[in-house]
């Protein structure tokens, strides 16, 4: 995950191709952490201590989405975030995906709050 985490999301030139099933297995794989891949998207959900954190997790990845210019889609409820990201211009997964999740994740770890 951390070689992940330290990466940064790029534009994909015209015509870009999605992952393989074994190209995000792969990366599934380095990625851990209760991450699965569901058809065509990257999938988690975190339990945190209550709304008011599971509110800041979410402005933490919202602040990584935006520096990395790659988008998740967020379900906030009352001490849980679910996290859903695919990339729209392949229509499946790249590895824009697991960098934002290692990231996310990363952001996840250093909150010292209760793995879900």
């Amino acid at each position: 995950m951390d070689e992940l985490a330290l990466r940064h999301c790029t534009p994909y030139p015209p015509g870009p191709r999605r992952l393989s099933a074994a190209e995000a297995a792969a990366l599934l794989a380095e990625l851990g952490h209760g991450w699965t891949v569901d058809g065509e998207r990257l999938r988690r959900s975190y339990e945190l201590a209550d709304f008011a954190a599971a509110l800041g997790f979410v402005n933490e990845l919202g602040a990584i989405a935006e520096r990395e210019n790659h988008h998740p889609d967020v379900l906030l409820g009352w001490g849980k975030v679910a996290i859903e990201l695919w990339t729209h211009d392949v229509g499946g997964l790249s590895e824009n995906d697991f960098i934002v999740a290692a990231k996310i994740e990363r952001a996840f770890a250093a909150r010292g709050a209760a793995v879900g």
